[in-house]
């Protein structure tokens, strides 16, 4: 297992080791197979280069490896989405926000990672081009037959997983940072969306795209968010017996797999040994969005509004799984869309009052383990187990995209079992909490 961000740039700072040297070992570990096919496109040497003319140990991320979920604009590259029907597009002439703080804070943009066509599944494939397969950062390759990586943000885990870079920019719209972080055992954190600015980044939905990062410890987390968000975090060091948590019981815990249950009953076991105040409580709210999106999605809706021009000129080059859910939103009304969002902000307004009074919930961060690869890559004949487990796999963490909340995603596996993620969550605003929270719960799993 490689060291975190926080412990390698304090050799960097402290003169044991360089950012240079730091980069030889991240270009090492991007050519190694744990990383295949994580990236589209690269450039390690060129910033192993600049790095031996610039000083960056006294920033924030000091020249370490950060990759960029081909999502966003980097300067005077071309912004495809994972898509070919964007691939003549005129390359970006500046940096998204979000690469333009990564790179200020002294991160080293390294490459354009694989993901999900224009951000539409939570599974990881992608018919255009091959699809890295899941690696777990702290126990190695999956055991078996290639496991899906998760999406949307696929490459983006698996380059941070494999050691190639420190974090990855990605995106979470209703779940692409913390299901991708869970099928590799690594870190996802997802802020409100509103503290970090999406420009530059080809949307799915403007109303829930949340531009976050991955990567290997909550305290990286912590120091990428304030990089992305341009604030600072609240730090306390209030142990877990002074945070009142929540464990809902509708929705969150039907069907479970039994590793993933097994896993997560395991940490509250942990966690109550620890001292912590765990409630739980039941959310039968959380049973309306079904009901709430009959005529259709957000990310539906939205998506083809955005689409419909690309659409007209270059459908057949679209993955069908992909094109088929953007083309439900040419069903939807001017009405429906307004109703949602109206139905949504009530939503909002009933589950804020009956989570306010706790710092926390605990949730699994999905309810299955990664599906084998096989059985879901695309083709007609495996659509069917494909939508089936995308559905799963987006459920938990949909919900808090839909509540305008922010999660933490923290691997709490042990060796020997598929990777099974804890979401640490909140409304919108209680960031803070949950990060604190996610960093003590970090600590006593690394205990274990």
């Amino acid at each position: 297992m490689q060291a975190d961000l926080i412990a390698t740039r304090a050799l960097v700072q402290a003169g044991a080791l360089t950012a240079a040297r730091a980069m030889d070992d991240s270009m090492r570990l991007a050519q190694a197979s744990a990383a295949a096919h994580a990236f589209v496109s690269e450039r390690f040497e060129a910033e192993r280069e600049r790095l031996h003319h610039t000083e960056t140990a006294h920033l924030p991320l000091a020249g370490l490896a950060v990759s960029v979920k081909d999502l966003f604009d980097v300067a005077g590259e071309v912004t495809t989405a994972g898509s070919l029907a964007l691939q003549d597009a005129p390359a970006a002439t500046s940096d998204a926000p979000a690469v333009a703080r990564l790179r200020a804070a002294g991160g080293s943009i390294v490459g354009r990672t694989h993901m999900v066509e224009f951000a539409f599944s939570g599974i990881g494939t992608n018919p255009h081009f091959p699809t890295p397969a899941a690696f777990d950062y702290r126990f190695g390759p999956l055991p078996g037959a290639a496991r899906v990586p998760g999406g949307s943000s696929s490459g983006a885990a698996v380059s941070v997983a494999s050691g190639a870079c420190y974090a990855a920019l990605g995106s979470d719209t209703g779940g692409s940072i913390r299901i991708p972080a869970t099928f590799n055992g690594i870190v996802g954190f997802k802020s409100t969306a509103r503290l970090v600015p999406t420009t530059g980044a080809v949307p799915l939905s403007t109303t829930l795209d949340t531009a976050c990062a991955m990567t290997r410890s909550v305290r990286d987390a912590i120091v990428v968010h304030e990089v992305l968000a341009a604030r600072r975090v609240t730090r306390s060091a209030a142990p877990l017996s002074a945070w009142r948590l929540a464990v809902p019981t509708h929705t969150f815990l039907d069907g479970l797999d039994g590793t993933v249950s097994t896993a997560f009953q395991r940490t509250l076991d942990l966690l109550r040994q620890a001292g912590a105040q765990i409630e739980s409580i039941d959310l039968p709210e959380t049973g309306e969005l079904g009901p709430m999106q009959a005529q259709g999605s957000l990310a539906a809706a939205e998506s083809y509004a955005w689409h419909r021009p690309v659409l007209a000129r270059h459908a057949e080059q679209y993955d069908t799984r992909v094109r088929s859910r953007i083309e439900r939103g040419a069903a939807m009304s001017a009405a429906d869309y307004i109703h949602l969002q109206h139905a949504r902000q009530a939503w909002i307004s009933r589950m804020e009052a009956r989570v306010a009074g706790f710092d926390a919930l605990l949730s699994p961060t999905v309810a299955i383990v990664p599906p084998l690869l096989s059985d879901v890559v695309p083709g007609e004949a495996r659509d069917a187990a494909f939508f089936q487990a995308n559905a799963l796999v987006l459920r938990n963490t949909s919900v808090v995209n839909m509540l305008d909340g922010c999660a933490l995603s923290l691997p709490c596996h042990v060796q020997g079992e598929l990777p099974v993620g804890l979401m640490v969550w909140h409304a919108a605003g209680r960031d803070d909490a949950v990060l604190n929270v996610g960093q003590r719960i970090e600590e006593l799993l690394q205990k274990q």
